[in-house]
């Protein structure tokens, strides 16, 4: 089921089918697992809301291997809605995903800093500890970033918080 001709009818179908049918076929992708990651992003870059909440959900399902792959992606698109379903996506998949939105947090690209929080804010309770490490490195902004993403958690985010918000 995970060659191309297969994966390629199945996106066709999750592209034009009623809700029903891109239920199953948002199951039937989940089987599919690795091979459909790219076609998946493709759909979520070029498609409407409603068909990227559904490659998002399938790819948040597939899990570990759809990490890199999103993250890169999120780079490289600059499509607000793109970027606000993939980390979605990535926020799904909970703790297994937090080194690798902690890495982008710290990252160079502010563009994209934005989309890692809100996935770390979804993730909860296992984006806690690496949040904590965050305040006490790196620069003013990126402390007070996780301070905030602490904060809508609802952990507290310490004396760094207060003194980063009085500065």
């Amino acid at each position: 089921m995970g060659d191309k001709k297969s994966i390629d009818d199945l996106i066709a179908a999750l592209k034009s089918g009623d809700i029903r049918v891109r239920r199953q076929i948002s199951k039937d992708l989940v089987v599919v697992g690795s091979p459909a990651i790219e076609p998946l992003i493709e759909v979520m870059r070029d498609g409407d809301n409603e068909l990227r909440w559904y490659a998002a959900r399938v790819l948040a399902q597939i899990g570990e291997p759809a990490i890199e792959p999103l993250m890169h992606a999120i780079k490289k698109c600059d499509d607000a809605d793109f970027r606000r379903y993939a980390a979605a996506a990535l926020g799904a998949m909970g703790e297994t995903a937090v080194p690798s939105l902690i890495g982008v947090v710290c990252g160079e690209d502010k563009d994209i800093r934005g989309a890692a929080l809100m996935a770390l804010c979804s993730i909860g309770k296992p984006a806690v500890g690496p949040l904590h490490a965050l305040m006490n490195e790196g620069d003013a902004q990126v402390q007070l970033c996780a301070a905030l993403v602490l904060c809508k958690i609802g952990e507290p985010a310490g004396d760094v918080f207060d003194e980063l918000v009085n500065e």
